[in-house]
């Protein structure tokens, strides 16, 4: 070791006060991580419960509704806008078949009338509260969407079902949204977009948006699951799990509805509030209510992080599993009701 010149030597003072600069320096990253990556509660670890006959029939529910949705109808966008509308007719009639009466938020795209549907449960004590659950039907030029989005609107679907006359403090919203997908993501065009920006003009008080998004493929092979840059080190590399992804803005949402789910689902799950520019963070219509000041996260299977079939020909619904996606549902369904009645936040 070089002794330093006479000159250069540090008082106690100056030492002390560089040790806790070094301190703090180490610390940032510590910090971050808390705040970013680290979940309440802990994720279900090894063998899942064996399934229960709810469980099965509401796989074989969903099983049905994607392959209506990805068979029958197929690819669902605006190059196909006859498909587009009766996507839109059908879960209509779904949504009245359940009891509900779903509105209608429609607008022209390219001189085409695209629409939004909506139903509510009206909360009884908070009605100026809302929790927003959406879901886009839409699907990507050239594939039929079975995953990305079949999953996501056979998920609301059934917690539709589930939902039907339950009694809220906080108003309950649940909306499938159109135009997503390219080349309307993130333009004027997008459904969300229009409906979160309505939402900001009527004064519209929403405590809460979910977006359930490509939720239905899961694998336990090692290193099935890929994630952006240095997420890498921190999370799984078997993509069994489901994801709540969300924004900075929006981290105590995510620290509740994973805290929500871990609670009373033994189904693994992964949570974490980043900087909305990383890649996959923004890749949804959450991001519509980030641009106007609401919280909200993504549901989801991770998408082109897991998913092989991503936007391509291939994404049909043999490759789903319906048996994880139910319990994955089980598990949202009492998130939503938490949310419904939570009056702390």
């Amino acid at each position: 070791m070089t002794e330093a010149p006479l000159g250069s030597r540090r008082t106690p003072r100056q030492r002390a006060l560089a040790l806790a600069a070094l301190l703090l320096l180490l610390a940032v990253p510590l910090v971050a991580w808390d705040r970013m990556v680290r979940m309440p509660q802990a994720s279900h670890l090894g063998q899942l419960p064996a399934a229960t006959d709810d469980q099965i029939a509401l796989a074989g529910a969903l099983r049905r509704d994607v392959e209506y949705l990805a068979t029958t109808l197929g690819e669902r966008n605006l190059r196909r806008h006859s498909v587009l509308e009766r996507s839109a007719n059908w879960i209509q009639s779904r949504l009245e078949t359940a009891g509900y009466t779903a509105r209608r938020q429609t607008f022209l795209v390219e001189g085409k009338p695209c629409h939004n549907l909506e139903v509510q449960i009206t909360g009884t004590q908070h009605p100026d509260q809302i929790v927003v659950v959406g879901a886009h039907y839409d699907s990507a030029p050239g594939t039929p969407g079975a995953n990305d989005n079949g999953s996501g609107v056979a998920s609301l679907l059934a917690l539709a079902g589930r939902l039907k006359g339950l009694q809220t403090a906080r108003t309950v919203r649940l909306v499938w949204f159109t135009n997503e997908e390219p080349p309307h993501f993130q333009t004027p065009a997008m459904g969300s977009l229009r409906y979160a920006s309505r939402s900001r003009q009527r004064g519209e008080q929403i405590v809460a948006m979910l977006s359930l998004e490509t939720m239905g493929y899961f694998s336990e092979r090692a290193g099935s699951q890929k994630y952006p840059g240095p997420l890498q080190a921190l999370y799984p590399h078997a993509g069994n799990f489901v994801a709540f992804v969300g924004d900075l803005g929006s981290r105590e949402l995510v620290h509740r509805v994973a805290s929500a789910f871990r609670k009373q689902t033994p189904f693994p799950s992964e949570g974490a509030a980043l900087p909305a520019l990383l890649p996959g963070v923004s890749w949804s219509d959450h991001w519509s209510f980030w641009q106007q000041g609401y919280p909200a996260l993504m549901v989801t299977d991770t998408a082109p992080f897991r998913y092989p079939h991503y936007h391509e020909p291939e994404d049909t619904p043999d490759k789903l599993d319906y048996q994880r996606l139910a319990r994955v549902v089980e598990g949202l369904d009492r998130v939503v009701r938490s949310l419904g009645m939570d009056l702390h936040h």
